[in-house]
């Protein structure tokens, strides 16, 4: 996202993007309490149909940008008899978002479809306990957001953990993709954007968020991101 505000700015260098950056549940949570916000790219539909249900998206402005795999990493230079999401169970330790965060819920979707968890209608509402319980009792450290997964396998605190294929850019000499999880399992990891309904806004800025809405879904903004592993190709 620096990358494409900067060529964003190329062309209306006078606004100024400031990024919070953290899980989607997360960042939902702040501007739900009144967080200013002009912008929402979550990582989960599930999110940005909450921020819709209250309200707060502008109509309209609501897009699907990216797509994302969930993968099972470990760090290249230790050993693992897990081969992927089915026998992850097998590992020493786990590092696993959990179930408000996107990755977290896709990790427990993938898991149900399975067969590892019991049919539930929402994944994310398993605990990390539950899911250690289900995976036969193995220690899974729980992060807050996909970036500290991929902290604790690379610092090797954990043994392997479920990060997204984009987190892995730019770390290829540091971690093994154990698995590319299927979308039949998980489904699409669709990345929505929407202008937030900012009442302390001034009309200059309202014009500008939406505008940098629409540049964001732009053929030269597909570009930065098909470089960082995403799927840009959404129907």
């Amino acid at each position: 996202m620096q990358e494409v505000a900067a060529k964003y700015n190329e062309k209306h260098p006078n606004v100024s993007i400031v990024f919070n950056a953290d899980s989607s549940g997360k960042l939902l949570t702040q501007i739900e309490e009144g967080y200013e916000c002009d912008v929402f790219f979550s990582a989960a539909q599930k999110q940005m149909n909450t921020l819709e249900e209250d309200g707060l998206v502008v109509e309209g402005t609501r897009a699907d940008v990216v797509n994302n795999q969930v993968v099972v990493i470990k760090r290249k230079d230790t050993g693992s008899a897990v081969t992927g999401l089915a026998d992850i169970g097998r590992a020493s330790s786990i590092a696993l978002a959990d179930g408000s965060v996107p990755v977290g819920r896709y990790t427990r979707t993938a898991m149900m479809n399975l067969g590892m968890l019991p049919e539930v209608e929402d994944a994310s509402v398993y605990t990390t306990a539950e899911v250690s319980d289900a995976l036969g009792g193995v220690e899974i450290s729980e992060q807050g957001n996909v970036s500290q997964v991929l902290t604790a396998v690379i610092e090797g605190s954990c043994e392997v953990g479920t990060t997204y294929l984009s987190d892995t850019y730019g770390y290829e000499d540091d971690l093994d993709i154990l698995e590319k999880v299927s979308y039949d399992l998980t489904g699409n990891v669709i990345y929505p954007v929407c202008q937030v309904q900012n009442a302390e806004a001034s009309p200059e800025e309202a014009a500008a968020a939406a505008d940098f809405v629409s540049f964001i879904t732009s053929d030269e903004a597909k570009e930065i991101f098909d470089k960082y592993l995403f799927d840009t190709n959404i129907e």
